[in-house]
């Protein structure tokens, strides 16, 4: 069982990136919901997005409402997460997450998370 995150890089203020977080492994990954944290250096991981598996409703922190799009094409066992309008402040490694439940508090903890990606390191110049 893997995830693998991609899509990260170097993007100026303002500017889109589209990570990727693709699941292997899984026999069940469209039962699984997943999630987007991100951490800076010296801070602790924290909620960016997440969707559920049962019915697909998404969740936002909200510093990133109406700026991410977070999605999912079971078909490909994958999760994506559209980033607009980038700010320096979006600067992070940023981890994709899944797990089996879809109770609202536990896609925004990452205790509740079974298993993690890599990582995938965005910088936003100013």
């Amino acid at each position: 069982v893997q995830l693998q995150a991609s899509g990260g890089g170097l993007v100026q203020t303002g500017g889109s990136l589209r990570l990727a977080c693709a699941a292997s492994g899984f026999l069940t990954f469209s039962q699984h919901s997943g999630g987007w944290f991100r951490q800076a250096p010296g801070k602790e991981r924290e909620f960016v997005a997440g969707i559920t598996w049962s019915d697909g409703i998404t969740y936002y922190a909200d510093s990133v409402k109406d700026r991410f799009i977070i999605s999912r094409d079971n078909a490909k066992n994958t999760v994506y997460l559209q980033m607009n309008s980038l700010k320096p402040e979006d600067t992070a490694v940023y981890f994709c997450g899944a797990q089996r439940d879809s109770v609202v508090y536990r896609i925004r903890d990452p205790i509740y998370y079974n298993y993690w990606g890599q990582g995938t390191q965005v910088t936003v110049s100013s």
